[in-house]
């Protein structure tokens, strides 16, 4: 039996605040994420950063490029705690049990960012460049939770499941940097109905490719990307 109807949200050792002694590209993307925190990412300059993280900005132009890039190496630390913190319990549980576990890993590593993520949030809503470009990061990101989660992110199906998912998780995103409960209840309930709706989407797209000439490039990969052959899709 699936194990996520018991789950309760884990605690996880992050912290907003790197010690005095952390290199200075650590200081800098905790001091960027502190900044997003108090306001929208357009009025940041790299000024701001530099000085909350104590480095030159000769230093910050060393690290980083754009505040995009320094956004990404924070993401990509995000991916790095959830692929470490794998449940070995997980493995012999349903795909989207396991993509369910994933995805609450990650939501548990980022409580500590949730102002950041709202302001983020908002300037998206306003800015569809700056969306465009957070979603090509969330795609990166979720290829690897799906990874972790050992389904498939190979060929046209995994891509497609890889944005879907992103698409998904920006949604349950509304509901976590609102969500004050400790244990997450709100988003974990979230998670669940978006992965369902994302599972009778990618059913209802395999049943319609079976009559287009197309069904090769989307249904190719249908059990391939799943370690029980009886499984159905997963959601993204």
């Amino acid at each position: 039996m699936a194990r996520r109807p018991e789950r309760t949200a884990r605690r996880v050792a992050t912290s907003a605040t790197p010690p005095d002694d952390a290199p200075p590209r650590e200081r800098i993307i905790h001091a960027f994420m502190a900044l997003l925190a108090e306001r929208r990412i357009e009025q940041i300059g790299y000024t701001d950063i530099a000085t909350r993280a104590g480095v030159s900005l000769a230093e910050l132009r060393s690290e980083f490029g754009s505040k995009l890039a320094i956004l990404a190496a924070h993401m990509k630390e995000i991916d790095r705690q959830v692929l470490t913190g794998g449940d070995a319990d997980m493995a012999e549980e349903p795909a989207r049990e396991r993509l369910f576990d994933v995805l609450m890993r990650r939501l548990e590593v980022m409580v500590p960012y949730r102002e950041a993520i709202r302001s983020l949030i908002r300037s998206a809503r306003r800015n569809p460049p700056l969306a465009l470009a957070l979603n090509s990061l969330a795609v990166r990101s979720q290829q690897w939770m799906l990874a972790a989660a050992d389904i498939s992110t190979s060929g046209p199906r995994g891509m497609m499941q890889a944005q879907g998912l992103a698409v998904l998780f920006a949604r349950v995103l509304r509901t976590f940097v609102r969500d004050e409960d400790e244990g997450l209840a709100r988003t974990m309930a979230s998670l669940d109905r978006e992965l369902g709706r994302g599972q009778r989407y990618l059913e209802m797209l395999d049943g319609a490719c079976r009559l287009t000439p197309l069904r090769c490039l989307v249904r190719r990969s249908r059990r391939d990307d799943l370690d029980d052959s009886d499984e159905e899709p997963v959601a993204a």
